[in-house]
């Protein structure tokens, strides 16, 4: 496992190298090593959920070793809390753990020092599997699996337990299904031909009732509200589309409005915004395979927040934000601006878009 020290130069290319036997020392390694943490990205997605699950399944059927799997922030979208009560599955908030009793520190759909993780600053970490870009070079982690060009971390863990012929239980075939569907919203974004398969075999093992009452969950009034004010306050500057929910009780409402308000005629580029616990969500989101939102939300936030993503799809974090109205307005019009400076745009003047 040595050559996997410098897995973060072959980033998007290193699962060529884990094969079933790299994959077999990765479980020999952590075998009787003590207590076992896999961390969530905070506010936790399907993938990111599903990937910790199949982790803690990998290692507890191979080496009979029980894991906990932590997240920060909320699980705030409806559809989320569905998925979780359904399946069953524990997460523990990252408020509640002693890190000191961990001997092994695992990390899914998130990196350290990426900004949306609750791991502090300097904490070791053992493993980390990702399909976001690498922040940086990890020449300290054991383990490192990061696949830029897979549209979901659940498909890289679904590779992993076929290596292994792990059998994949009905609550969790369809855990895995869900993140992939969700990930790359049916195989219409981003998706590789791994996601294409994995889902294909995961769906006939997947509880399609279970799978209904997931994706149909009842909202709350607040629900609603959420959605008036988003269309109420969009502006739309040419092809692009900006709005700001200020406050929100829920911050996965952000990235959910982004893809929602992406569907209006003549729009290819969403940036849509919104407060929650003395932190600004940020959720960008294009039409345009070849647009590099990563990159373009990173020069937005540079010095004042952190942020990632792929081609089609960006969120970043401004943390210690006020949340009142005067300096929403001016953080909003900050990042139009560098939004547009980012596309080497002109500013256009904006309208509402009702």
């Amino acid at each position: 496992m040595n050559e996997l020290k410098s897995a973060p130069k072959l980033a998007g290319r290193l699962h060529s190298l884990v094969d079933a036997d790299s994959v077999s020392e990765m479980i020999e390694w952590l075998r009787g090593r003590g207590k076992i943490l896999i961390i969530c990205h905070d506010n936790p997605d399907p993938d990111s959920i599903a990937s910790a699950v199949a982790l803690r399944h990998l290692i507890l059927i191979k080496t009979g070793q029980d894991a906990v799997l932590a997240y920060g922030g909320v699980i705030g979208r409806s559809e989320n809390r569905k998925m979780v009560e359904l399946l069953e599955i524990t997460l523990v908030p990252f408020c509640e753990l002693n890190l000191s009793q961990f001997a092994v520190v695992c990390m899914v759909d998130t990196q350290p020092d990426a900004g949306n993780n609750s791991l502090p600053a300097g904490q070791p970490v053992d493993l980390i599997i990702d399909h976001h870009q690498p922040k940086k070079e990890f020449s300290d982690v054991f383990w490192i699996d990061v696949r830029e060009d897979y549209g979901a971390s659940a498909t890289i863990l679904y590779e992993y337990l076929n290596s292994q012929e792990v059998s994949i239980n009905t609550k969790l075939a369809t855990s895995l299904f869900y993140a992939i569907k969700s990930e790359t919203q049916d195989l219409g974004r981003e998706w590789s031909k791994a996601d294409r398969e994995a889902y294909l075999k995961l769906l006939p093992l997947s509880n399609n009732q279970i799978l209904y009452d997931i994706i149909h969950p009842q909202v709350s009034r607040d629900y609603f509200s959420t959605f008036h004010r988003a269309i109420e306050n969009a502006r739309v500057f040419g092809e692009m589309l900006v709005f700001n929910l200020r406050k929100v009780e829920n911050p996965d409402l952000v990235a959910e409005l982004a893809d929602f308000l992406l569907r209006q005629q003549g729009i290819n580029y969403v940036l849509g915004m919104g407060w929650f616990n003395g932190t600004q969500i940020l959720s960008m989101r294009s039409l345009n395979p070849d647009t590099k939102l990563g990159l373009i939300i990173q020069k937005m936030v540079a010095g004042i927040g952190t942020a990632g993503g792929h081609g089609m799809i960006a969120g970043g974090q401004i943390r210690h934000v006020a949340g009142d109205n005067l300096s929403q307005q001016e953080l909003e019009q900050l990042l139009t601006e560098r939004m547009f400076q980012a596309f080497d745009l002109n500013q256009s003047t904006g309208e509402p878009l009702i």
